[in-house]
């Protein structure tokens, strides 16, 4: 099944610089029989195709999917403003789900977690069908967070080649195997003018996500918002954590399970925060489950 690349409005327009511009979603659209939409949302920095293989496992099974980029991700539209704060994909999360037509099923892994958490929490009736938070609670470990940003912070004048990519990843991802074909790289990527490769996403994200954005009683604060939302969702939920990893801690998962005891808990042997690429088939039956 070929999905389908789809866009949709975030708003009627916004008016900057004196520039009009229509801001858009990215998506790719797998239809198949008719059963709950699963829709997912990826972590920072990367884009739709990171769900690969899981998406695919779920539309083989008769659940049509979607697959979305996060604002100034993948082929979504970047900030002109570089507004990448972490409410702004709540919002944006919020524009979507009006247009799908029915309540989908999200999986949000880490920030895509964090909006589906923090928009379901914003409505008095439920705006999903359910949610799969993928090594994603209210609160996070700071060193494994750090470990993300710094990656990304890392070669900003790109790389010379696929392979040097696959080397670069190998290097941040030592569990897991490294892939036979740099190719499928690709599509987490772009190439620059002067032919280097660049991750596919806006360098303004990092100004919002750099060491010292918030301070401690601002992060705190951020922390003790999305544990109140917790306790106030009612969907089923399924937390996934990846026993490897180091952003969302057994405390944390201790903590998320107090604030909303009817969520089921799965933790996947051999994964770390990057769940479904570290386990892919096995993340993919845990959510078919």
């Amino acid at each position: 099944m070929t999905p389908t690349l789809k866009r949709f409005p975030l708003s009627t327009g916004i008016t900057l610089a004196g520039d009009y511009y229509e801001p858009q979603l990215a998506a790719d659209a797998a239809p198949s029989a008719p059963a709950p939409l699963v829709l997912f949302l990826h972590g920072g920095g990367q884009t739709r195709h990171a769900w690969g293989g899981a998406a695919a496992r779920l539309a083989e099974a008769g659940f049509p999917t979607l697959t979305v980029d996060h604002r100034g991700h993948g082929d979504s539209s970047w900030a002109e403003d570089g507004d990448y704060l972490f409410p702004r994909f709540a919002d944006d999360l919020d524009a979507l789900l009006p247009l799908l037509g029915e309540k989908p099923i999200i999986v949000g892994a880490s920030l895509g977690g964090l909006s589906a958490m923090a928009v379901e929490a914003r409505h008095p009736a439920a705006v999903s069908s359910g949610i799969v938070l993928v090594d994603v609670t209210p609160r996070l470990e700071r060193e494994g967070v750090m470990r993300i940003i710094e990656f990304m912070q890392e070669r900003k004048d790109g790389f010379a080649s696929l392979d040097e990519v696959s080397a670069f990843v190998a290097s941040f991802l030592p569990h897991r195997p490294k892939p036979q074909r740099s190719s499928g790289l690709e599509k987490n990527l772009r190439r620059g003018e002067d032919g280097r490769y660049r991750w596919h996403w806006d360098p303004q994200v990092l100004n919002a996500w750099t060491p010292g954005r918030y301070s401690d009683s601002e992060a705190q604060s951020l922390i003790e918002d999305r544990l109140e939302a917790a306790k106030r969702l009612d969907v089923p939920v399924l937390l996934v954590r990846g026993r490897m990893s180091d952003v969302v801690s057994e405390d944390s998962v201790r903590e998320f399970l107090g604030c909303c005891p009817h969520a089921e808990y799965v933790d996947l042997e051999g994964a770390a925060h990057m769940v479904a690429g570290d386990k892919n088939d096995a993340f993919g039956e845990v959510v078919l489950d």
